[in-house]
């Protein structure tokens, strides 16, 4: 266990609170209410489901872990994002590091409809930062500052990454039509 144990940088807890948390939620709620959407959130943000399912079980393993503290940030399911996308990243430079890019790192899985296959490829095609500012803004629903704040961002970062993959996007899906 490395150096990215530690939390998570920048200031997660000037966020504002989750609509549906509060500082006397037992962390099984949270688990239950969460783990699927912060799932999806790093799936997309990472563009790889497995790496996703092990970032998200290791970032709410650090929640649980540390819950008397998570549970009084303004944001734990931020916190927990952000905590599954450094897990996600350190391993991806690991695997890097360690072997030669695979031809094909998308396991086979059930086949989604077009319209979404063809979302979910130009969104994997987006630089990572553009596409993990979209994922916090449209699929976790955070507002420009909670974003910023996640990512540890300016504010103006996120709009400009926001308007530019949005804009990326809608090309890409043009062009598949």
């Amino acid at each position: 266990m490395g150096s990215h144990l530690s939390a998570p940088p920048g200031p997660p807890d000037v966020l504002p609170r989750d609509r549906d948390t509060s500082p006397d939620l037992p962390f099984e709620q949270f688990y239950r209410d969460h783990v699927d959407r912060i799932h999806r959130a790093l799936a997309l943000a990472v563009g790889d489901s497995a790496v996703a399912r092990e970032a998200t079980d290791e970032a709410m393993a650090r929640a649980y872990a540390r819950w008397d503290r998570v549970r009084r940030l303004d944001n734990p399911g931020g916190w927990v994002f952000r905590v599954g996308l450094n897990w996600a990243t350190s391993w991806w430079r690991k695997v890097r590091r360690e072997r030669p890019p695979a031809e094909d790192r998308h396991p086979a899985t059930a086949a989604p409809d077009p319209a979404g296959l063809a979302a979910r490829s130009a969104l994997e095609r987006l630089p990572a930062g553009q596409r993990t500012v979209i994922v916090c803004r449209v699929l976790l629903d955070l507002s420009t500052a909670e974003t910023a704040a996640v990512l540890d961002l300016t504010e103006g970062t996120v709009r400009s990454r926001l308007s530019r993959g949005l804009a990326e996007l809608r090309a890409a899906l043009a062009e598949e039509e």
